[in-house]
């Protein structure tokens, strides 16, 4: 199969994308609005950018009206969120974030997550993430408008949690005791189960 992506509607070459570039790993974003209603959501979009400075980013995309996503909306407000890493107990936990709340309402409250202060930012961050990370807003991009119109979202991590219970003995996070999931396509998931290593004299700087 060859695509000409300028031919293909966007819904449908979304489909592809979510299907093709797996697995992902899941941005559990934090914010609060400027009413001071705290917000959580899902994005699989989403990666590390580097250590110097440390960053990251989550792309939210517009909603199907055009107009931004919470979670957009109040990192842009606020300039500052938190990222938490989703791990399988809390998988029904972070389903249930993702459907589009009026502003008024929390999805902490929906899902009932409990919060834990952050150090830095204002944001507050889901207690039972074994990872959270702080984030300054570093720059906001936007490549498209109206509905689906992309956004990168990039955070300076200025500060970051993980759980000591999920570490190993050279103190760095564990894979199997952090149970993350990744997003695949359509309601599939997927955890870090399988893997395999390669010798250092092997592996280049991915």
């Amino acid at each position: 199969m060859d695509i000409d992506t300028s031919q293909l509607h966007p819904t449908k070459l979304y489909y592809h994308l979510i299907r093709t570039i797996v697995p992902r790993p899941i941005a559990w974003v934090s914010t609060v609005s400027s009413a001071g209603v705290l917000n959580l959501a899902p994005f699989s979009f989403f990666c590390g950018v580097g250590s110097r400075p440390p960053t990251l980013l989550f792309c939210p995309a517009n909603r199907r009206d055009g107009t931004p996503k919470d979670s957009l909306a109040n990192s842009l407000a606020r300039q500052e969120f938190v990222v938490n890493m989703v791990p399988h107990a809390l998988a029904q936990q972070m389903q249930l974030t993702a459907r589009e709340l009026p502003p008024e309402d929390s999805e902490f409250e929906l899902a009932d997550l409990e919060t834990a202060a952050s150090v830095v930012v204002s944001v507050p961050r889901v207690r039972l993430s074994p990872v959270s990370f702080e984030c300054r807003l570093l720059q906001h991009l936007s490549l498209g408008e109206g509905p689906g119109g992309a956004n990168i979202v990039i955070g300076r991590i200025v500060h970051m949690h993980i759980d000591d219970a999920v570490l190993n003995n050279d103190g760095f996070a564990d894979p199997d005791l952090l149970d993350l999931i990744g997003r695949l396509g359509g309601n599939d998931y997927c955890r870090i189960r399988d893997r395999f290593e390669r010798s250092e004299e092997h592996t280049s700087e991915l």
